[in-house]
């Protein structure tokens, strides 16, 4: 079988490194180093709740993301006073997957916040933060626990994200930069351990994409979800 840029077989992640607890000063966070990628996660408490929410019933959780300066070739611009429309885009995305296997009950009066910051980006950084933001909400979770601000854990599933596209033709999971860029269509799957998607976005970059296709990327991205959620699993057991 052909294999990949970088050697790898076509359902076949690259290699990844979650560092738990990396940043001690906040409520739960990891350093995601996948492939060449790299993303800070953050979650971080706050007790109130948005003004269209009952505080005594439910809480909340919103979501950041941002490239920093360094994280792409050429300088990216810092997003000081304004979010471009793409780190808006994808922060709603991170928001949005990890509300899914939320029971905000659990939670009422309480604001979780999530904050991805890209160090390096060489493909899949949204798919890195949404993972990424997973483990590091649920060792915030853990954390309120253990403090008795909550009485049972939130999270009701466990969720990760990938991502995989159709490139010369071969339906492959978790396309790096260069991948990505020939790719003739591509797609992020966001899902849960019991088989759910929570999200899945595809968009045929240079053509449509057919049934078959369609069919071999979500299986391969199942797969790869299956292989993140056991990793997530051994994170937070030794944590």
């Amino acid at each position: 079988m052909e294999k990949r840029i970088d050697g790898r077989l076509p359902g076949e992640l690259r290699d990844i490194r979650i560092t738990p607890g990396f940043m001690p000063n906040s409520g739960g966070s990891c350093l995601v180093e996948w492939g060449h990628t790299r993303v800070l996660v953050t979650a971080n408490a706050s007790f109130s709740v948005p003004p269209f929410l009952d505080a005594e019933k439910s809480g909340w959780l919103t979501a950041e993301y941002a490239m920093l300066p360094g994280s792409t070739l050429g300088r990216k611009a810092r997003e000081r006073n304004r979010t471009d429309s793409r780190s808006v885009e994808i922060q709603r995305l991170i928001g949005r997957s990890l509300r899914s296997v939320l029971d905000f009950g659990a939670f009422a009066g309480i604001s979780v916040n999530i904050d991805a910051d890209v160090i390096e980006a060489d493909g899949g950084t949204r798919t890195a933060s949404i993972t990424g933001g997973f483990l590091a909400m649920s060792l915030l979770f853990r954390k309120l626990l253990r403090e008795g601000k909550i009485a049972k854990n939130p999270v009701q599933s466990y969720l990760a994200a990938v991502s995989c596209g159709v490139v010369g033709g071969r339906p492959l999971l978790d396309l790096c930069y260069q991948e990505d860029s020939h790719a003739e269509a591509d797609m992020n799957f966001v899902g849960t351990e019991q088989g759910g998607v929570s999200e899945l976005q595809i968009s045929g970059e240079k053509r449509p994409v057919t049934d078959e296709e369609l069919a071999s990327l979500i299986s391969l991205c199942k797969a790869g979800v299956a292989e993140l959620i056991a990793m997530e699993k051994k994170i937070l057991e030794e944590a």
